[in-house]
C-alpha cells in the first residue's frame, strides 16, 4: 500500500496512550477444536493465520511518525514484518476455565503493544478444559473500531470447517519504500497553511451544532445525560497498567422479548441490563450513590460517514444508567428516554463533529497533555466525566470457523480509560450477548461479581415485566470454577510480579 496518513481520530488514539492508559481493543473466542478435519495442530493454524493477513492491508502495516510531531503519523507497509513477531502459542494448567481464561487475557491486555511493528499480537491458547482452545486477539484502537472490527471476523475465519481453496487472487505487493523526514515534514507544512481556514469552518459548524444541541434540550424531547454529572464511585479513579478481565452471556432472544414488550430497543435493554448488574455491585460495597451513573456509549457513524478516510467512523452518546432506582422496569423506562434525547442531540451535534475537532488536534499538545493527567493523576481530582464505557456490537448469526475449529463464543474487550476504571462490552454471535467486562485490577476486584450479576439483571427484568426465559445453550461454563491456576512471569509468581506495575508492561507470558 502507498503510505496513508492517519486520520486525526484514529491519531488521537495514539496521542491518548500513556503507560497506563493502553488504547487497544481485544477479543477472546473459544473455539472446539475437534471439528478440525486432521486433528488440533497449531501449525496449521498459524498457517491459516499467516494467509489470511496477506489479504489484509492492516496487518502488514506499520506507523512512521513525522518529525518534531508537526503532524499525524502515516501508516507504511513494514519492510519487516515477522509473523512471529505477533502470533504466539500459550497454554493453561490443564483444565483451564474461564476464569483463568480471563486471568491470562487480563495479563496480556496489561501490556502496551510496540509501535515499531504492526500493532497487533495474537495468542493460540492450548489447555482449555475439556480440549478447547482460544484465541486472544488485541489490536491497537487507532486501526480498527468495533463494526470494522466485526467485518475482520470475516476474513480471518470460514464459514464452514473445510472450505474450498478460495481463488489465487495474486500477492498483494507491498511498498517497501519509507518516507524520509524531509518528505514527511514537507507534507506537514504544505497542510498546515490551509489549517486556519479549515479551523475557521470548523469553529462555525461546531457553533451551529452546539446551538441545535440548545434547542434539542429547550424543547424537552428526552432526558439526555451530560459529562462531568456522574457521582463519583470506586470505579472513577485514575487507573494502573494491570487489568482484569471478566466473561458473562444473555439470551438475545430474552432481550428482543423484552425489547418488544416494552416498545424500547434491543440497546436500551443491554444498558438497562448494565444497570442492575452495577447496582448489585454498588450495594454490595455499600456505594450506590443516589444519582444515576453516566455511561459513554460509541455509535458508529459508518453509514453518515462513508467517504471519510481512517479506520475509526465513530462518535459518542452519554446516557443515564439510573441503578439508585429500585423497580427494574422503571429502570428501562429511564434508559428508554434517556437514549432518546441522547440521540436526538447527537444527531443535531453532527456526526463529523468529533472528526474535525480530532482532524486539528496537535499531536505534540495532544500526547503533553494526555501525559501530564496521567502523571498527575488529575482523574482523581475532578468529578468524572462519566463512570464507564458500554459498548454493543452487532456480531453474525452463523457459526464461524478457524482453520476448522468451530468457534463457541467470542467475548470483546474495551480500553479502559482514566477516571472510568470499567469497560462492558457485549457482540451477538449465534443467539447469545457475549459480555467482555475489563477493569483497572484495582479499582474493581470483584470484576466476576459483575459478570454474575448479568444474567441475574436479565431475569429480574423479564420477572418483573411479567415474561418467560427461554431456553438458550451457552457452550461454555462461566461459573466460579476452580480456583486460579499460578502462572509464573520471568521466575516470579503473578502475585509478585503483577504487583510491579513496570513488568507489566514488558513481560511475556509463556
Amino acid at each position: 500500500m502507498t503510505p496513508e496518513r492517519l486520520s486525526g481520530l484514529d491519531a488521537s488514539f495514539l496521542y491518548m496512550e500513556t503507560p497506563t492508559l493502553h488504547m487497544h481493543v481485544a477479543m477472546v473466542a473459544v473455539f472446539d477444536p475437534s471439528t478440525m478435519p486432521d486433528g488440533y495442530s497449531f501449525r496449521r493454524i498459524r498457517q491459516m493465520i499467516l494467509d489470511r493477513i496477506a489479504l489484509v492491508p492492516v496487518f502488514q502495516r506499520r506507523l512512521v511518525e513525522v518529525p518534531l510531531g508537526l503532524g499525524h503519523p502515516l501508516w507504511v507497509d513494514d519492510p519487516e514484518f515477522d509473523i512471529d513477531n505477533h502470533l504466539r502459542r500459550a497454554a493453561l494448567p490443564s483444565p483451564g476455565g474461564m476464569h483463568e481464561l480471563g486471568d491470562f487475557a487480563a495479563d496480556v491486555t496489561s501490556r502496551q503493544l510496540h509501535r515499531d511493528r504492526p500493532l497487533w499480537e495474537m495468542w493460540v491458547v492450548e489447555g482449555l478444559e475439556d480440549g478447547k482452545i482460544a484465541l486472544v486477539a488485541k489490536m491497537h484502537h487507532s486501526t480498527i473500531d468495533g463494526v470494522s472490527g466485526a467485518e475482520l471476523l470475516g476474513v480471518l475465519f470460514d464459514l464452514e470447517p473445510d472450505p474450498p481453496e478460495p481463488e489465487d487472487q495474486g500477492e498483494r505487493q507491498l511498498d517497501m519504500r519509507v518516507p524520509s523526514n524531509f518528505e514527511l515534514v514537507s507534507h506537514a507544512l504544505a497542510a498546515s497553511v490551509t489549517r486556519p481556514f479549515e479551523l475557521g469552518r470548523v469553529f462555525w459548524r461546531t457553533a451551529q451544532a452546539v446551538s441545535g444541541v440548545r434547542k434539542v434540550r429547550q424543547s424537552g424531547s428526552g432526558k439526555a445525560a451530560m459529562p462531568l454529572t456522574a457521582p463519583r464511585t470506586s470505579i472513577n479513579v485514575a487507573v494502573h497498567a494491570r487489568r482484569r478481565v471478566a466473561f458473562a452471556a444473555a439470551n438475545l432472544a430474552d432481550v428482543k422479548k423484552l425489547k418488544n414488550a416494552m416498545g424500547t430497543t434491543v440497546n436500551d435493554v443491554v444498558l438497562a441490563i448494565c444497570a442492575g448488574a452495577l447496582r448489585s455491585y454498588l450495594l454490595a460495597g455499600d456505594e450506590l450513590p443516589d444519582i444515576p451513573l453516566v455511561s459513554v456509549v460509541p455509535v458508529s457513524v459508518t453509514p453518515e460517514m462513508a467517504e471519510l478516510k481512517g479506520s475509526n467512523k465513530v462518535s459518542a452518546m452519554f446516557v443515564q444508567l439510573p441503578c439508585q432506582l429500585d423497580d427494574p422496569l422503571e429502570r428501562l423506562r429511564a434508559i428508554h428516554e434517556g437514549t432518546k434525547g441522547a440521540k436526538e442531540e447527537h444527531k443535531a451535534l453532527g456526526a463529523a463533529t468529533l472528526q474535525n475537532w480530532a482532524e486539528h488536534a496537535s499531536p505534540n499538545v495532544f500526547a503533553a497533555a494526555a501525559r501530564l493527567y496521567t502523571k498527575m493523576k488529575l482523574a482523581d481530582r475532578h468529578r468524572p466525566v462519566a463512570n464507564l464505557v458500554i459498548s454493543n456490537v452487532p456480531g453474525p448469526d452463523f457459526p464461524l470457523y478457524m482453520a476448522g475449529a468451530q468457534m463457541l463464543g467470542m467475548f470483546p474487550l474495551g480500553p479502559v480509560m482514566d477516571g472510568m476504571g470499567l469497560n462492558i462490552t457485549i457482540m451477538s454471535y449465534r443467539g447469545v450477548l457475549y459480555w467482555g467486562l475489563a477493569a483497572d485490577a484495582r479499582a474493581v476486584p470483584r470484576l466476576w461479581d459483575i459478570a454474575a450479576a448479568v444474567p441475574r439483571a436479565l431475569t429480574e427484568l423479564l420477572k418483573a415485566a411479567g415474561l418467560e426465559s427461554d431456553p438458550f445453550d451457552v457452550p461454555l461454563h462461566l461459573g466460579p470454577g476452580m480456583p486460579p491456576q499460578a502462572r509464573w512471569v520471568r521466575g516470579r509468581p503473578p502475585s509478585e510480579a503483577m504487583d510491579d506495575e513496570a513488568a507489566v508492561n514488558d513481560t511475556v507470558i509463556a
